[in-house]
């Protein structure tokens, strides 16, 4: 069986991913693609994993496990969505990298789970505005802790797939930028389902509506029933002057507050986001979804 794992990362939709992929459970189960409610895997597959991380976990047979999260439904791809799989927010950061439990816990999922085909799709997103959301809830000391001995600049998303990778060489990894997801949303939902290139889906415009006023997201409504033939490449052109002309107001603003940071140095990390995602695209065994 096919097993995704939606890990994420933290403060990139990714409650609002599930949610678009739980409105399309039953179309997605009518080819095979199960989605259970996190309710019934979040809480069990953390306790298994920390059972093996331990060595206190005693021997599980992966088909109780799928009896559990599935409900003894049939399934030939399954979905599992948890943005804390590589730890919490407070964990997402330690000695100057990203993640560094990620590699060691796709391991154990391995171990979990040995005659399953697991895959990972996660979001990347710029350093600069990833900490400060990252952040956003947490106390000054937890910030300055997570921070202390980190160079920002030096904070790569392309050392985290390689990590995963080295250790999970088998696992294919799929990735989209944040900062791309409004026009990319819909692709994203197909490839997480295994759905065709041109599938319908609900919730393929969530994100659009949840960043544009309602009047700009009705003419964007009536502009894309008008031209229903657009290719995928032009209806994202169209998302976009869209979203740039109808944007609610600090939609697409986001507040850099973190100790000691300045303009310059949140332009340096932006550059260095971007020379790491053509690192990114090059890897061996990770896709890019791109618009």
């Amino acid at each position: 069986m096919q097993v995704i794992i939606h890990c994420g990362a933290h403060a990139t939709e990714e409650d609002l991913l599930l949610k678009a992929l739980l409105k399309n459970a039953g179309a997605l189960a009518e080819q095979g693609t199960a989605v259970p409610g996190p309710g019934r895997y979040r809480s069990l597959l953390k306790d298994c994993l920390a059972a093996m991380k331990n060595g206190s976990a005693a021997e599980v047979a992966p088909e109780i496990l799928w009896d559990a999260i599935l409900d003894a439904r049939q399934a030939d791809r399954v979905i599992l969505s948890n943005p804390h799989f590589f730890g919490s927010p407070r964990h997402a950061l330690q000695d100057g990298s990203l993640y560094p439990e990620a590699g060691e816990r796709l391991q154990a999922l391995q171990a979990l789970f040995p005659y399953d085909q697991p895959e990972i799709f996660m979001a990347l997103r710029n350093p600069a505005t990833f900490l400060p959301a990252l952040f956003a809830k947490s106390n000054r000391s937890i910030v300055q802790n997570a921070l202390q001995g980190s160079d920002p600049v030096q904070l790569r998303w392309s050392r985290l797939l390689a990590q995963m990778r080295d250790m999970v060489p088998g696992m294919p990894v799929t990735v989209w930028c944040y900062e791309d997801l409004p026009l990319i949303w819909d692709q994203v939902l197909r490839d997480l389902g295994g759905m065709e290139g041109n599938a319908p889906v609900k919730g393929g415009m969530d994100l659009l509506a949840a960043l544009m006023k309602p009047d700009g997201m009705a003419r964007l409504h009536a502009y894309l029933a008008a031209h229903p033939d657009l290719s995928e490449i032009h209806k994202r052109r169209v998302y976009a002057a869209f979203l740039d002309k109808f944007a609610l107001e600090d939609a697409l603003e986001e507040e850099l507050d973190l100790p000691g940071w300045t303009t310059a140095l949140v332009e340096e990390m932006s550059a260095r986001y971007e020379e790491d995602l053509n690192l990114v695209q090059r890897m061996p065994g990770v896709t890019l979804i791109a618009p």
